[in-house]
């Protein structure tokens, strides 16, 4: 969380620092439209230059895994920036429609206008002859932006449907784009904050098209044929076997990926529930907590053909410390399922503890959970939520009497993360002896 939190402060107060040099003056005694000319200005830079970023993210380069920390961290960036856009935004938008609202009700008068003053520049003066068709056009994909965002924060709107509106946005950013390189004043582009907006739309571009091509990912997809269904129905738990015809670039323990088994779907995530052995399989254990996945069971078949794209993610079970406390919530048991299996090949010389939390038990489920512990070496800790109670810090830390000589992997719903996040962090374990998957891609 803490590099995602420096990168995006980080970017707001570099694009603030580099408008501030290019714009230093606030007008003077703050005249309403002098300073509205300075609020649109200001929001309009940051509101494409975040959306620009998030752009950029969605391409999903595992070149800036190591920067932020995994894939599931540079989702969660890229949530943060499409909310700073969509709220900045909206700040631009009401500066720019409100005032003009205000002078026709009357509320304003509009200042008289200089003398028009013609560009020399070819370029400048191609700009200021479609600044009418860049306000209308701004306006109109501002609309269709906070539709399509919204859309995209709200968890119940379906996920095929999320899948096909929200490629649209790759089409509403490049009418912004258009907009932005219209109305930025000519000044701008002199000044350092000229290069980085035309390096971050130029960026932010390529990944729109590609998104509208969709080439996301295509160099890590591989395609595989279903082995193998093992459906666990005490805990609503899809185990999906996976034998690959193209050839995978192996994994680690903790790594996802993105399986796609019907294109009309489109691609979800999932972690990789086994470790690899070069044989070009692998398999995923899946929670039917929605309604696509509640109905895989009944869907899927042993021999349909499936995309499989990745893999990615740091939840790579490292550090310095020799002894782990792994935490799973529910269907979050998953990493740590791959992480036993890649252990009982080649062991690594930690005391682990698993604290494995659920509350729809499956004896099968858990007999086979069992068995890859012994296997691995593993200490395994199962507490039925209904019949034990919660599991919080208090229980970990009697179960596991070393726990400050250890590091913590956790894995399960966020809620649950962030509350053993800060009881640990308040009773003295360092915030980077504290891993969490962010696995949550809306």
């Amino acid at each position: 969380m803490k590099n995602i939190r420096i990168a995006w402060a980080g970017l707001i107060a570099v694009l603030s620092l580099l408008w501030w040099m290019a714009d230093p003056l606030l007008p003077q005694g703050y005249e309403y439209f002098a300073l509205r000319t300075v609020v649109i200005n200001y929001t309009g830079i940051i509101g494409i230059g975040v959306m620009s970023v998030g752009m950029m993210l969605a391409l999903r380069s595992v070149r800036l895994e190591p920067l932020l920390g995994g894939m599931d961290k540079a989702y969660r960036l890229h949530k943060w920036l499409g909310i700073t856009g969509l709220v900045v935004s909206i700040i631009h938008w009401v500066w720019a429609q409100g005032t003009k609202w205000a002078v026709g009700w009357g509320w304003l008068a509009k200042p008289a206008r200089g003398p028009h003053v013609e560009e020399t520049v070819p370029i400048l003066r191609f700009f200021q002859q479609q600044r009418g068709l860049a306000e209308t056009i701004g306006e109109w994909a501002f609309y269709a932006a906070v539709v399509l965002i919204v859309l995209a924060l709200v968890k119940r709107f379906p996920y095929r449907h999320f899948f096909r509106t929200h490629r649209l946005l790759a089409i509403v950013y490049l009418f912004l784009v258009f907009h932005s390189v219209v109305l930025v004043p000519p000044g701008y582009w002199g000044q350092p904050l000229g290069p980085v907006m035309a390096l971050l739309m130029a960026g932010g571009s390529v990944g729109a098209v590609a998104s509208l091509l969709r080439k996301v990912g295509y160099r890590r997809k591989a395609v595989g044929v279903i082995d193998e269904l093992t459906h666990f129905k005490d805990n609503r738990v899809l185990k999906v076997g996976v034998q690959f015809k193209d050839r995978w670039p192996g994994h680690d323990a903790g790594q996802f990926a993105f399986i796609t088994f019907d294109p009309h779907e489109g691609a979800h995530p999932f972690t990789i529930s086994s470790g690899w052995q070069g044989d070009g399989r692998l398999f995923f254990l899946i929670k039917g907590i929605g309604d696509y996945t509640d109905r895989l069971p009944e869907l899927l078949r042993v021999g349909d053909v499936v995309t499989v794209e990745g893999p990615y993610g740091r939840f790579a079970f490292g550090g310095g410390k020799s002894r782990q406390i792994w935490v799973a919530g529910g269907i979050g048991i998953t990493p740590f399922i791959a992480r036993m299996k890649a252990l009982a090949v080649e062991p690594d010389g930690r005391e682990v503890d698993l604290l494995y939390s659920t509350s729809a038990p499956d004896e099968n489920f858990i007999a086979r959970l069992r068995r890859d512990a012994e296997a691995a070496k593993v200490r395994l800790h199962v507490l039925v939520a209904a019949r034990e109670g919660r599991l919080d810090v208090a229980r970990i830390c009697k179960t596991v009497p070393e726990w400050a000589s250890a590091d913590i992997w956790f894995c399960g719903p966020g809620g649950f993360g962030q509350a053993l996040r800060e009881g640990f962090t308040a009773k003295g374990l360092s915030p980077g002896d504290f891993h969490q998957e962010l696995f949550a891609m809306r």
